[in-house]
């Protein structure tokens, strides 16, 4: 893992907060400074007295459709259309990086009043059209001024809790679980069969995915990182000695994120957002919500697994068609992430044209960190001097949270709530301390929803909540996110509440021996489920140490037989194995093949049939066990 400096990582809120940072600062400005010259040239042929179509075009300048009310009549309700009309653009602006849309409308508009223009235009325009414009920039002014000011306050709340909290988290963590003891229990069990339901299809098949766009939070890509997300942490946590169809799930979904369907989304952002019509490399400029996200996930399941395929060339090859794709590997992804973190004025680069969002650039962050973990590189180190100053000064809003979503090109800031429960287990993988905080702020602010029942604490969502998975209701990625972190921090009465939550909101269904959550996404159904299966600092070990190389360098199961064999535990110390097994379908005697014996030697089996095994030339053998509920094996050196 990469050295952070200590100085780069301690508490307490920003002193930058809620002031503009310089990059900001100047592309605001710049902003107001076209805007002002647009006014400027759209009330020159006015005073000019120019044709009146040359007057009507000039006011669609000072505000989106403003030239219609110097066309008059009828025409002047062409003016709220425009309006609405141009709120859509920015809309697809920000949904899919549509840059042009907002300039089609807005100069589209004022071409086309000048065009319907009579002989005269309403004398009144001139008028109203600055108005109309200033009304919109009053408006949008105070409701600022409230949210700075309203932040200020939250702020000082904040302050006065912060050490109180900070200390508390720290005092009742849980401690870290000891990795040689672990074991799934039936819950964490379903839950896994969840994922690997979905992951063990063909690769060409999304049954049981959110399946609605490919541009916002509902896209494949992140319902695909988010499951490797949790079968990493699975494998690292509980199954470092069981590749078999472990293995082959994580690189199911790695080869699902290589379907076009999944990644050609680029194709149109970069058309409409960079103008690009020649050059798609889906790992080229932007796209960190590629990048960052599938980096983490590819980097996630090495460390896991001690599989190093990914980091041979051309082995994440984005194949556009028969003649044109883009050969990528492990390595060439964090190329990209290094590069443009690079070459970022505000220090964080972009996910969709324009669009600048700190989440996915956590994200990018931890991709890095697997890059360290696993080549031994200093990415972090190279990067973070940066990324925290864009972070501290350029994204902290009054209150010291997280400034959602910015737009790269104007400065501008757009709501995008994440919250610090969000922010904080990905920080537990290079921020620890500053991870620690975020998860202070966010428990000492959740506490007003959790209630004490007689079984226990339980968190009750107000509302009927935002499921960003499927653009519809729902509790369910709330509480997911909530039970990751209280999980990650140790923090069990906060687990347990919100673990209640979930199964008390979020429609149960055990059918088929899985456990999904009626009520929410697919990706909801991966977050709560990555909650489910962790444990204090399970995140942080996943991402910057995998499992011990010991464990990696001894017996591996190699089972492929799903659901009918399940696997809840498999530890090894380097040359003996330990392993539990559970009946998945109907009880019976099953054939387990090993791997990674040392060939032609003796090894004595406890709970399995045969009293012993010898490893082939190849260092591979089989026992077999009698499948009926939950079986445990060891297997040891002779």
């Amino acid at each position: 893992m990469a050295t952070i400096p200590l100085t780069s990582d301690v508490p307490g809120l920003s002193p930058h907060r809620g002031i503009r940072g310089p990059v900001t600062a100047s592309r605001q400005r710049r902003t107001w400074a076209i805007y002002a010259a647009m006014v400027a040239l759209g009330l020159l042929p006015t005073l000019m007295g120019s044709s009146p179509a040359l007057r009507a075009a000039g006011l669609g300048l000072i505000v989106p459709g403003g030239g219609f009310l110097a066309v008059g009549g009828w025409s002047m309700l062409l003016f709220a259309l425009t309006m609405v009309v141009f709120v859509a653009s920015l809309v697809a602006w920000f949904w899919a990086g549509a840059v042009i849309a907002p300039a089609i409308v807005w100069l589209g508009s004022a071409l086309l009043a000048g065009s319907m223009t009579g002989e005269t235009t309403w004398a009144g325009a001139p008028i109203a059209a600055p108005v109309a414009a200033g009304l919109v920039i009053l408006a949008f002014a105070r409701n600022n001024r409230k949210a700075h000011a309203a932040g200020l306050d939250k702020a000082k709340v904040r302050e006065s809790f912060l050490p109180r909290a900070i200390s508390e988290v720290t005092q009742q963590s849980a401690p870290e679980p000891d990795p040689a003891a672990r074991e799934m229990d039936d819950e964490q069990l379903a839950g896994l069969r969840y994922l690997l339901d979905r992951s063990l299809q063909p690769v060409g098949s999304f049954d049981g995915f959110t399946v609605i766009d490919q541009f916002q939070p509902a896209a494949l890509r992140y319902q695909i990182n988010h499951m490797g997300f949790a079968l990493a942490i699975a494998q690292t946590a509980y199954l470092p000695n069981f590749r078999g169809y472990m293995g082959l799930a994580q690189r199911n979904l790695i080869e699902k994120y290589l379907e076009k369907k999944v990644w050609d989304y680029w194709v149109l952002e970069s058309c409409w957002g960079h103008f690009n019509f020649t050059d798609w490399d889906p790992a080229g400029k932007d796209n960190i919500m590629l990048t960052g996200w599938f980096g983490a996930h590819v980097g996630g399941y090495m460390l896991a697994t001690g599989d190093r395929r990914y980091m041979e060339p051309g082995s994440l090859t984005f194949r556009l068609n028969g003649r044109t794709a883009w050969k990528h590997d492990f390595g060439s992804l964090n190329a990209s992430v290094d590069h443009n973190y690079a070459i970022s004025k505000f220090g964080i680069f972009a996910c969709e044209p324009n669009w600048l969002y700190p989440i996915c650039n956590h994200y990018g962050m931890l991709s890095l960190v697997t890059h360290d973990a696993l080549t031994g590189s200093k990415l972090v180190d190279r990067h973070m001097k940066d990324w925290l100053r864009a972070i501290d000064d350029e994204f902290t809003d009054s209150s010291g949270s997280i400034v959602g979503l910015r737009s790269q090109w104007t400065g501008m800031p757009v709501p995008f709530p994440v919250g610090e429960a969000g922010y904080a287990f990905f920080e537990n993988a290079f921020l620890p301390v500053r991870a620690r905080q975020q998860w202070a702020i966010a428990r000492e602010e959740i506490a007003p929803i959790v209630v004490e029942e007689d079984g226990g604490p339980r968190m009750v969502m107000p509302g009927e909540g935002i499921d960003a998975g499927k653009y519809g209701t729902g509790h369910v990625g709330a509480y997911g996110t909530y039970l990751v972190s209280a999980r990650e921090f140790g923090d069990t009465r906060l687990a347990a509440a919100a673990k209640a939550g979930l199964f008390r909101d979020g429609g149960v269904d055990r059918s088929g021996g899985g456990l999904r959550f009626t009520k929410g996404s697919n990706i909801s159904n991966a977050t709560a489920i990555m909650g489910l299966l962790m444990q204090t600092g399970d995140f942080r070990r996943t991402f910057t140490e995998g499992p011990s190389k010991a464990a990696l360098a001894g017996p591996m199961i190699e089972t492929l037989e799903y659901p009918a064999v399940l696997v809840a535990r498999a530890w090894s110390d380097g040359t003996n194995l330990e392993a539990t097994f559970v009946q998945g379908e109907r009880a019976g005697l099953r054939r387990i093949a090993v791997s990674q014996l040392e060939p032609g030697r003796r090894y004595v089996l406890d709970g399995a049939e045969e009293a012993e095994i010898v490893a082939d030339a190849t260092g591979a053998g089989a026992f077999t066990v009698n499948l009926a509920g939950r079986v445990s094996v060891t297997l040891r050196a002779g």
